[in-house]
């Protein structure tokens, strides 16, 4: 769309204040997330807010979002409630994975999030940084506000309860009472805007800050894993404390790794060493590969004597997770457990 006409004050030309229109009445989280999304470009930074569900008023907008039954990003309109709309993620961008039905707040997403990350991010639109963090703020943040608003279940059954403190939700409770003598929404949709743009940012940063730090340190120690063990199936983390799992299955899957990584080694806060298997899955508690069986439960020089591994300190009763003085005998005890299990597969078992 062409930039609005300038206006002239006492002789002056100004810029028009653009315009973000959106329904009145009701508000949903949806287009409230739509709302902040767009005030965080400069461009909309000082847009006005038009509540209205008036044609002729929302045409003069600038763009709009969740109301005049239009969706055409050419034009910036973006409501998706008409009856021929089913856009998601992966329909508009084939190269993205997510066939949640958009709302307003997943489509603006999808047309300015990036924008909006790298402003807020201080990087270029390009930055793989931005790229990442883009895909992981809409599979864990918008996607969930998308499917709510357009009704989609998490499951096909009843659930076993109710959830009513998600963001959705919340922002629901800030709309009038029925029976309240004053029913005008404006200052709940602004104080909607204010708490779930709070969110969002907060959602951001703690992606920023810890969870892509996080993922550098799991690519790096996944790249530099056949200097740890030639069979590449044990990782080493310089840190400990690190949220590891997500990011191992993620990038052994973009990185293409045929053998899968079966053990990390990190130090704990005592400056100790922990062996943890990794699960065969994101959500499940069985392991690729457990410890063995013999060593759960025992402790300390018992642990050693058992295993012929000085400086053993435990083995969990169900096999998940070990402990070890140094990094060599946690490295050890990897190597063990991956060696018995290789001689087993040899033998038929």
């Amino acid at each position: 769309m062409p930039p609005p006409a300038a206006k002239r004050v006492c002789g002056l030309k100004m810029p028009a204040v653009l315009r973000i229109g959106t329904h009145n009445g009701t508000f949903h989280c949806d287009e409230v997330l739509a709302c902040f999304l767009l005030r965080q470009l400069p461009e909309y930074k000082d847009a006005e807010i038009v509540r209205t569900r008036d044609p002729a008023l929302l045409s003069e907008c600038d763009v709009v979002v969740d109301v005049g039954g239009e969706f055409d990003p050419k034009r910036h309109r973006y409501d998706h409630h008409q009856r021929s709309f089913s856009e998601t993620f992966h329909s508009l961008r084939p190269e993205k994975r997510w066939v949640t039905k958009l709302s307003s707040a997943g489509l603006v997403y999808l047309h300015f999030g990036q924008r909006v990350l790298a402003q807020r991010l201080e990087r270029e639109e390009g930055d793989p940084e931005v790229q990442v963090l883009y895909d992981k703020v809409y599979e864990n943040f918008v996607e969930e506000i998308d499917a709510i608003d357009n009704g989609i279940s998490q499951w096909d059954e009843e659930p076993r309860y109710t959830v009513t403190s998600n963001l959705s939700s919340r922002v629901g409770h800030l709309n009038p009472r029925w029976n309240d003598k004053d029913q005008d929404t404006q200052a709940g949709f602004h104080k909607a805007m204010e708490m779930v743009g709070e969110e969002f940012l907060d959602r951001l940063d703690f992606y920023h800050r810890s969870w892509l730090p996080a993922r550098s340190l799991v690519e790096e120690a996944i790249r530099t894993r056949d200097e740890v063990d030639v069979g590449g199936e044990v990782v080493v983390f310089t840190q400990g404390g690190c949220p590891w799992k997500e990011h191992l299955f993620n990038l052994e899957q973009e990185l293409g790794i045929e053998t899968t990584v079966k053990f990390v080694l990190y130090p704990d806060q005592s400056g100790q060493w922990r062996v943890q298997c990794v699960p065969a899955g994101p959500h499940t508690f069985q392991n690729r590969l457990s410890l063995p069986e013999a060593w759960r439960g025992v402790r300390d020089e018992a642990l050693s004597t058992l295993s012929g591994i000085p400086g053993c300190v435990f083995v969990h009763a169900s096999g998940f997770i070990g402990g070890n003085r140094t990094r060599e005998g946690a490295l050890a005890m990897a190597r063990h457990t991956l060696k018995g299990a290789a001689k087993s597969s040899a033998n038929g078992n």
